[in-house]
């Protein structure tokens, strides 16, 4: 009988174990207002495109910084944003809906209100196809699901650049890749 007991319990650990094994699905982080910690989008050429990169957001405390990296595309200045839809199905990327604007501002300049939670910037691509762009901020969340929560976004890069004043898009004009922000 004893060793019925023992043989019991080791299996409730056991399966305790592999139950709480963290899980890096995305919705069952969100769901559960899960630690997530890191996440990226692998940002991939729309059609007739090519190039694109990978945007990776690492959260430490109640800062998050997102570090992007793009290759093999046309030098210039480009404009980047988070988009609301996570959501790269349609060939022109047009399935990511529009910029992500959570608190309903107008369309601006990172760190210049008003600006979106989605306007991240301009980024200089050298004549070698390759840029880089870095953000820190304590405006957003990763996880949990709230209206500030950057998961299950889509990261764009633009075809030109950001002017910061036309209204809602900033003027950039066409998609070039599309990501969505995923925990994986």
């Amino acid at each position: 009988m004893r060793n019925g007991i023992v043989v019991c319990a080791l299996l409730a650990v056991a399966v305790f174990a592999i139950a709480g094994c963290g899980s890096t699905d995305q919705n069952a982080a969100t769901q559960a207002g899960g630690d997530v910690r890191r996440a990226t989008a692998w940002m991939n050429p729309t059609e007739g495109n090519s190039g694109g990169g990978s945007a990776i957001f690492i959260r430490e405390g109640d800062r998050i910084t997102v570090q992007v990296t793009l290759e093999q595309l046309p030098p210039g200045v480009h404009a980047l944003h988070i988009h609301e839809n996570g959501d790269c199905s349609a060939a022109d990327g047009t399935s990511a809906g529009g910029h992500w604007n959570p608190t309903g501002q107008d369309h601006g300049e990172w760190g210049t209100a008003p600006f979106h939670l989605g306007d991240l910037g301009n980024v200089t691509i050298a004549e070698d196809g390759t840029g880089s762009l870095a953000l820190d901020t304590d405006l957003w969340t990763m996880g949990g699901g709230a209206d500030t929560d950057v998961l299950g976004r889509a990261v764009i890069l633009h075809a030109g650049p950001d002017d910061f004043t036309t209204q809602p898009t900033g003027g950039a004009g066409a998609r070039l890749a599309c990501g969505v922000i995923k925990v994986k």
